[in-house]
């Protein structure tokens, strides 16, 4: 086991690789009586198209989201009741490139460790109990196609790629869940939740002993093969279309713009990328910037204006949107002060006020232990130690916000979803 301490941080972490492969976390936080683990697998709703005993899978979209549902199922039972017994909260979420699981609790945290572990590593699936989830996740899906956030959202990815299936809704559709078997459940199951394909992070005042003797305990032996993924062809940097429009049940119209960036895989490249988009954001578009608020004071925004930059397998964009009276006059703005600041540079004491503030947003996660568990979860997946983003952070300059500015976030690389209101 390695035991590691960051004075800089206050934080101290131990970590152990299982001989199947599973990472193991500890992070120690001695003063709290809250207990968090975290079981994650390198497997989301992205991951479609992969190898498993020597052949090509092309699974159905939304796959991953219906598999974390069904796992909750037991031979026994639903797992959820067990937990309620034990005091415990457990829940799950899919993204495009991870699905997790996790509970907390302030007792029983063994036992519900080795409940979680052990639900999520055997599938239990019947015809019957799969045929009853679609019509339960098929409503889920309706109500998110009916909703304007997500749909401005679903428009611009499919604006910005053309193979990517970043630009596949995670819980797919009404008609591709009706594809899914029980057979093809458990195919999925096979190929991704294998120790060696996720991490366990536990959080709390805890005995990082016990906590690996648990995974021992209860995992299989071996990890299982590295699964090769197919993400689609490369993509250009450029929009497969630079505009949708719709319209729905909306008080003012909102739109969506998205810009298409250069992606830094793995490794601290891909941390340090993460910080710079950040910056960038914040720089452009944040809530103190001189466009922000220029352009509340015309009247053009409203306070919902606000964005991200995300970086997935294969795809990486900047997105920025909000309810305004004209996302024509917004966008073009963005797009404006964009070039200006590539090409002018950012105002230098301006700058350092937002770098100041991001790096205490960054600490401050440190106080969320479920922030904890996703960013070291999203660490190891890409190959960086998160809790090294202090020194990552200093090697970020002012040029390198501007060069991100000046080369990615232009009116060439971005794609424009409006939804405007039903008359």
């Amino acid at each position: 086991m390695i035991v590691k301490e960051y004075p800089r941080l206050g934080e101290k972490i131990y970590r152990h690789k299982l001989s199947n492969g599973l990472e193991v976390v500890v992070a120690s936080k001695p003063d709290h009586v809250r207990s968090y683990a975290f079981f994650a697998t390198r497997y989301g709703g992205m991951d479609l198209r992969f190898q498993l005993d020597g052949r090509w899978l092309d699974t159905p979209a939304g796959i991953a989201h219906y598999l974390e549902h069904k796992m909750f199922d037991t031979e026994e039972g639903n797992v959820l009741q067990e937990f309620a017994k034990n005091g415990a909260y457990d829940n799950a979420f899919t993204s495009n490139a991870i699905t997790a699981y996790y509970v907390e609790c302030t007792e029983h945290f063994y036992d519900n460790l080795r409940l979680l572990l052990r639900f999520v590593s055997v599938p239990y699936f019947t015809g019957e109990s799969v045929e009853k989830e679609q019509g339960i996740i098929a409503q889920e899906i309706r109500m998110t196609e009916d909703d304007p956030d997500w749909r401005v959202y679903a428009d611009l990815m499919e604006c910005l790629y053309k193979d990517s299936p970043v630009r596949i809704p995670v819980a797919g559709t009404v008609e591709s869940i009706r594809q899914i078997t029980p057979q093809t459940l458990y195919d999925c199951h096979k190929a991704f939740y294998t120790p060696s394909n996720m991490i366990l992070v536990c959080v709390g005042n805890l005995d990082p002993e016990q906590v690996i003797r648990t995974a021992e305990e209860l995992l299989p032996e071996t990890g299982g093969p590295v699964i090769p993924r197919d993400y689609g062809q490369e993509e250009s940097l450029f929009p497969v279309r630079q505009e949708h429009r719709r319209t729905m049940e909306v008080a003012m119209p909102m739109f969506l713009a998205g810009y298409k960036c250069r992606l830094q895989e793995s490794g601290d490249a891909h941390l340090r990328q993460s910080i710079i988009g950040d910056l960038a954001c914040d720089v452009l578009f944040g809530d103190s910037s001189p466009l922000y608020t220029r352009l509340y004071a015309e009247g053009a925004i409203n306070g919902s204006l606000g964005g991200n930059f995300d970086l997935l397998p294969g795809a990486a964009y900047l997105y920025v949107g909000g309810d305004v009276k004209d996302p024509r006059r917004v966008f073009d703005a963005i797009n404006a002060q964009a070039r200006r600041l590539g090409e002018e540079g950012i105002d230098r004491d301006f700058y350092e006020q937002i770098r100041r503030a991001s790096y205490g947003q960054m600490i401050r996660s440190l106080n969320s232990f479920e922030n904890i568990a996703v960013s070291m979860t999203e660490g190891y997946f890409r190959n960086f130690n998160y809790y090294h983003f202090p020194e990552v952070f200093e090697t970020v300059t002012k040029a390198d916000v501007e060069a991100f500015l000046r080369e990615n976030v232009t009116p060439e690389r971005a794609a424009l979803s409006i939804i405007d209101p039903a008359e």
